[in-house]
């Protein structure tokens, strides 16, 4: 199997009439270049414009139109109130781990008595723990409230009823048919839901959550001889799992991530000021915290105990926290070798033949489970395929599972349910449970479904953009109105463009795999770097387009316009 070179380019959405991009320019006071990004994201009225910008948090939904709020809150402030033991339940990924820290860090600060459970990967598996939920009642606690899981988690709900515990369910994944028997199941994706987003992290169920507790115990008079908890104050916690969790940042998880990098910025957190500097992170922006600092956090659940992460966001000496932190990162270095040895491996079974034609299922008693999704996502990016990776044991596979635009792993998964031992997830990311010998029967069921559901053209990436410009109206006041439309993210990219017939000179190579070069048209030249493209560096010749991100390049105390080149392609005269 060949990887794939050839790209589509799109615009973003409908192309807007010029009309409507006056009035929303003018209106905001913004650049049309800017005006015409929000638009190609959904943003054409004057009123939504001004919520975008503006993202208070103060325009926050109801947390009590997400199904089952009310129940939840009630009783969770009622064992508040009455020093009841409660449990969270969290999951594994840096989702799981930051909506575990900011329920645990909130109940104790309103005088609870909370405990944590953070299942380990290789011996617990994904989900709710039917051994955790028999512990939580042994350790004397009558309630457990699960954290970015349980959904699914039906048999593990009679088992929590059996022991005497109430259960209150928080999750974002896809329901299934028939819902756990819980207390309670907080969930934006169920079809009952109120809640107008429906795209919440784990974490970000939690934060509502908390945000109806209080409401609860204010009503209450909880309240009176002190001072309600400040919320705020733990949104980088939701920031950090709602970005890992690549979860669109649009609507809530806008206002909620956008608040919570300034306090990730502040480093206020001992935790994080730790996590940043053996991330060697100065300023922090998505990119930096889905790059380097999540993959730190994801590092201990994928090859150790996840729980050294909830410790590590909790922790409140600096000294501890830089411990917790340098084993973080040497676990991360740990998997990294992991991961590039498995991804070695999975590409010279490709390159020998093996792979369907619409999907990739590879199968291995070499591999780490903590390591195959990434190595999945990295193989969707070369291929642009769905990839299953499975890591083999004793006659069983965990698979995880990722997907392109157009394929919907989880209904995909429904769609091959009598070949699965048990599946979850949502419409890109999944995971897996499956007896050795199904594997090829479900290698053969996905790729059905796949030839079934994708195009020729859905197996060519698609690169967005926001339309045709040209260089001299790239400015640097409109990149200064692009500011004001981040954090950018999955389901609100970096605004990029399309210019048109240009020649470039001064091509140079940096690093071995990427290029520097000016672009002129007309009398205009910008600087451009090209990220890992040295190798395409003889299509650079005669009249070219290029997709490109303009921003802006700091060295040496100077600052000058540059375009970020993320693809290009010969003229058309």
């Amino acid at each position: 199997m060949s990887a794939v070179t050839l790209r589509r380019w799109s615009w973003r959405g409908a192309e807007p009439d010029p009309f409507s991009l006056k009035t929303l320019s003018d209106a905001l006071g913004i650049s049309p270049l800017a005006a015409r990004a929000l638009f190609l994201r959904g943003i054409s009225t004057v009123t939504d414009g001004s919520l975008f910008l503006q993202s208070r948090l103060g325009s926050l939904p109801d947390p009590f139109l997400l199904p089952d709020m009310e129940r939840a809150a009630v009783r969770l402030a009622d064992a508040v109130q009455r020093g009841e033991h409660v449990v969270v339940h969290g999951d594994y990924d840096v989702d799981g781990i930051t909506g575990t820290a900011l329920l645990v860090e909130n109940l104790r600060a309103l005088g609870g008595s909370v405990g944590y459970h953070i299942p380990l990967r290789l011996k617990d598996g994904y989900g709710l723990s039917a051994a955790a939920l028999r512990q939580a009642a042994q350790d004397g606690a009558r309630l457990v409230v699960s954290v970015d899981c349980g959904i699914c988690a039906l048999e593990e709900a009679r088992l929590a009823n059996e022991f005497g515990l109430d259960l209150i369910i928080t999750d974002h994944h896809q329901p299934p048919e028939i819902l756990p028997a819980a207390l309670a199941v907080v969930a934006p994706s169920r079809s009952d839901s109120l809640f107008p987003f429906r795209s919440l992290a784990g974490v970000g169920v939690a934060f509502f959550l908390l945000v109806a507790l209080r409401k609860v115990l204010r009503e209450r008079g909880f309240f009176s001889e002190g001072a309600e908890p400040d919320l705020r104050r733990s949104l980088d916690l939701v920031a950090l799992g709602t970005i890992a969790d690549i979860v669109p940042l649009q609507g809530v998880n806008r206002i909620l991530t956008r608040y919570g990098l300034t306090l990730l910025s502040q480093c206020e957190r001992p935790g994080v000021r730790a996590l940043r500097e053996v991330a060697a992170v100065k300023e922090v922006t998505c990119g930096a915290v889905g790059f380097r600092l999540a993959p730190r956090l994801n590092a201990a659940g994928r090859l150790e105990d996840a729980a050294l992460g909830v410790e590590l966001l909790l922790e409140g000496s600096p000294e501890r926290a830089a411990e917790i932190a340098g084993l973080l990162d040497g676990f991360n270095r740990e998997r990294q070798k992991i991961e590039e040895e498995t991804l070695r491996q999975a590409l010279e079974r490709l390159e020998g033949g093996e792979g369907s034609a619409h999907a990739i299922v590879l199968a291995d008693e070499r591999w780490h489970p903590g390591v195959i999704g990434i190595v999945a996502s990295r193989l969707v990016e070369r291929f642009h395929r769905p990839v299953v990776l499975i890591a083999l044991e004793n006659g069983k596979g965990k698979g995880s599972a990722r997907s392109i635009r157009g394929f919907h792993l989880y209904r995909a998964l429904q769609a091959c349910r009598d070949t699965l031992e048990g599946f979850g997830g949502h419409e890109y990311a999944a995971g897996l449970s499956i007896d050795a010998g199904a594997v090829a029967a479900f290698s053969a069921a996905i790729e059905e479904v796949a030839r079934d559901t994708l195009a020729p053209d859905d197996l060519i990436p698609m690169l967005s953009h926001d339309g045709e410009v040209l260089l001299e109206e790239i400015t640097a006041e409109a990149l200064g109105d692009f500011v004001a439309l981040a954090p950018f993210g999955a389901g609100n990219p970096e605004p990029s463009f399309v210019a048109t017939g240009l020649r470039i000179s001064q091509m140079r190579t940096v690093g071995e795999k990427h290029l520097r070069f000016v672009a002129r048209q007309g009398g205009y030249t910008f600087q451009c770097i090209a990220f890992g493209m040295a190798p395409r560096q003889e299509e650079l010749c005669g009249e070219v387009d290029l997709l490109f991100t303009p921003g802006f390049n700091e060295w040496q105390g100077r600052s000058e316009i540059q375009l970020r080149i993320r693809d290009w392609r010969p003229s058309v005269p």
